[in-house]
């Protein structure tokens, strides 16, 4: 039968030791005080070392703070970074971060998962891209093959690791994620980038741009893709090919346009467009399809933002967005166990969209005191005759804001929250978060963070009505079927119920000097309770999820880094202890099923740690080594180096590189059809910029 979408929680029982932090980051005076324009200033830059304020992180509150004044452990990863280590995936990103896994489920669809509490679908975690929320609507799933955003033109991510619903809303239950591209202004001129490699790794980048006093742009192009996975197993463990892979454009363009002193307009527009493969075979023998069901992806977005500061201590922004996301999967099946034999045409297709809007206001009233606040309107619609049998349509607003207070030099208290309404669950909900941070010296600070967040079901959780229409029957003695639903179909109960989390954090953030360099380091505590978790198979056959599991869950994470001029040390390391129990109905099955499912991307220990050395004529290298203890079938072990050489002049610079991956475990860890047949997979990248 077709593909099964599973949701459940991980059952643990652990202790603690923790993770090292974030990279030290300059941020530029010359950039918005909501982030929205971002400059390269935020590269490293050693002249600051301990003389200037300490990092600072921009999505965590809606608010420009410094490392010591932020309510909860940020990661940041610069794009430099990112491109030094050789990543040619943006998931692969978040393996560098604290208590993040990776993994691919059932095919080649990468998943992200932060407390491993997610198995199919990226759930519980807010993703943006330059303030635009970039998860699909009625699935509440990422897409991270199709993601519109190029390695290339990555400024900086950043991760809040804990619940940041007070800033962000329902989906914010775990974390949020916000991808920052670079400002058009710092991108004028040619860049041409491209990479190949093993299991038909194919990327190629394009961009071109320039900048004037007040209108600045980029038009970018990207073309994606890969040849997935050597092989699948059949029932006989027998080798067989595996239709997996995916080749996607994408087309972008990013402006500012300066209209006077006080106001800006950012524009943004993006398509993309391709086919992201799929295999006849994880339909399901008894479905009996004929053809790789192949998914032809049709999105585009469009984002405005108009920005006014009337003042140097007043910023208001008003965004507004639209996105829409196409899939069309068709294909031939003769399926097995009913009375008559026959053919037919059937599909899984979708058309989803959101528009957005927010409105944001912030206010310093003095150095000591900082308010931001505002408002969000989203609209999802959906249409799906397989999956909701017709259209549908859900509505959120929201008003939200935060305080940052600092009475005397040595603490500072953060209080926010968000008050959101539904139509998912016809309800309205208040996140709360407050901080305390008590700094112990000038680049020493102790957190207490108390957060409490929830997450409603999504369309298809709460309202599915997911059944095959045949069409195109043969013969033609049973063409009378043709328009009807055949097969198994489920219905969602419409009862489900919020999700909720309340979540205690500890965390210590510091910046030593080491000679000519910086340690940063960043420790977090946390210990989180998550209620009503909706948790089952979802699946056409078998339907059953509710809000079934109890998860109770503490670690500790560290994340370091050591930079010096020519060297960068960065380590991180996360341990998780989880404890989960079934709390839904009295059921006839195994109870364990329902932590199991989703525990396959939790982890008890996991971690990084990475190398970047310059040398002697423009040359670098960069090692890193990935680690995870144990997913669900085995451990995660692989080793990366680069090499580089970089040729700069006047007019002209380019540089190669060279990339090796070797993985360590011969099992696939997660799902049984990710075989790769050699261990040692190599690519090679080359860059021009004009």
């Amino acid at each position: 039968m077709p593909v099964s979408r599973s949701h459940t929680i991980k059952l643990h029982s652990l202790l603690v030791i923790g993770c090292f932090s974030l990279s030290p980051v300059s941020a530029s005076d010359n950039s918005s005080e909501d982030g929205l324009n971002l400059s390269d200033a935020f590269e490293a830059d050693y002249s600051f070392l301990l003389e200037e304020p300490v990092p600072e992180v921009l999505s965590t509150t809606k608010l420009r703070q410094p490392k010591s004044r932020v309510p909860g452990t940020t990661t940041v990863i610069r794009g430099s970074l990112i491109r030094d280590l050789g990543i040619l995936n943006l998931e692969e990103v978040f393996r560098l971060v604290p208590g993040m896994t990776v993994g691919y489920i059932g095919s080649n669809s990468p998943v992200t998962s932060y407390h491993g509490t997610v198995a199919y679908e990226q759930r519980r975690l807010q993703i943006q891209i330059d303030g635009r929320t970039a998860y699909q609507p009625s699935l509440s799933d990422v897409d991270w093959n199709s993601m519109p955003v190029a390695i290339e033109n990555i400024e900086r991510i950043e991760i809040s690791r804990g619940p940041n619903a007070a800033a962000y809303g329902i989906n914010a239950f775990l974390g949020t994620i916000n991808i920052i591209t670079k400002s058009p202004a710092d991108t004028e001129g040619g860049e041409l980038h491209a990479a190949y490699g093993s299991r038909g790794y194919k990327r190629l980048f394009g961009s071109t741009g320039n900048t004037s006093d007040n209108y600045d742009w980029r038009l970018s192009y990207q073309r994606r893709g890969s040849d997935g996975f050597d092989f699948q197993y059949d029932d006989d463990r027998n080798e067989l090919p595996f239709n997996d892979g995916y080749a996607l454009n994408f087309f972008s363009y990013d402006s500012v346009a300066a209209i006077n002193a006080h106001n800006a307009l950012d524009f943004r527009a993006g398509v993309t467009d391709g086919v992201d493969k799929d295999d006849r075979r994880r339909i399901g023998e008894a479905f009996g399809a004929q053809n790789d069901p192949d998914v032809d992806v049709r999105d585009y977005y469009l984002q405005a933002t108009w920005r006014y500061s009337p003042s140097e201590s007043h910023f208001l922004h008003l965004m507004s967005s639209y996105q829409s996301y196409g899939r069309t999967q068709e294909w031939r099946t003769c399926p097995t166990g009913f009375p008559i034999e026959f053919c037919a045409d059937v599909d899984q297709n979708r058309d989803e969209s959101r528009l957005e809007f927010e409105l944001q206001d912030t206010l310093i009233i003095n150095p000591d005191l900082r308010i931001v606040s505002g408002l969000g309107y989203r609209e999802d619609n959906f249409e799906s005759d397989t999956f909701f049998n017709g259209k549908g349509a859900n509505y959120q607003s929201r008003v939200f804001g935060n305080v940052e207070y600092t009475p005397v030099n040595w603490v500072t208290f953060n209080a926010g929250a968000n008050w959101e309404t539904t139509t998912t669950i016809d309800d309205s909900f208040l996140s709360p978060r407050v901080a305390a941070n008590f700094q112990l010296t000038d680049h020493q600070t102790l957190r207490f963070v108390y957060s409490e967040a929830v997450r409603t079901p999504d369309a298809f959780e709460q309202n599915a009505d997911w059944g095959y229409r045949a069409t195109n029957i043969s013969p033609e003695d049973f063409a009378f079927l043709n328009g009807q639903r055949l097969g198994p179909t489920v219905q969602g109960s419409g009862d489900l119920t919020e999700e909720q989390i309340v979540s205690r954090e500890i965390s210590y953030f510091a910046q030593f000097r080491m000679g000519s360099g910086l340690l940063t380091t960043e420790v977090k505590y946390f210990n989180d309770e998550l209620r009503d978790v909706i948790a089952g198979v979802l699946n056409v056959d078998e339907w059953t999820i509710g809000n079934n599991v109890a998860l109770d869950q503490q670690g500790v994470e560290l994340e370091a880094s050591l930079e010096y001029p020519d060297t960068q040390l960065r380590l991180t390391y996360a341990y998780l202890d989880q404890d989960g129990r079934y709390t839904g109905p009295p059921t006839d099955q195994e109870t364990d099923l329902f932590l199991r499912l989703e525990s396959r991307l939790s982890a008890k220990h996991s971690g990084s740690i990475a190398w970047i050395q310059q040398y002697a004529w423009d040359l670098s290298s960069a090692t890193a080594f990935y680690y995870v203890d144990e997913f669900a079938r085995g451990p995660f072990k692989r080793a990366d180096l680069r090499l580089a050489k970089s040729v700069y002049s006047p007019r002209l610079n380019y540089n190669v590189a060279l990339i090796f991956q070797h993985y360590f475990h011969d099992t696939p860890p997660v799902s049984d059809d990710n075989n790769i047949r050699d261990p040692n997979q190599v690519f090679i990248e080359a860059g021009l910029k004009f």
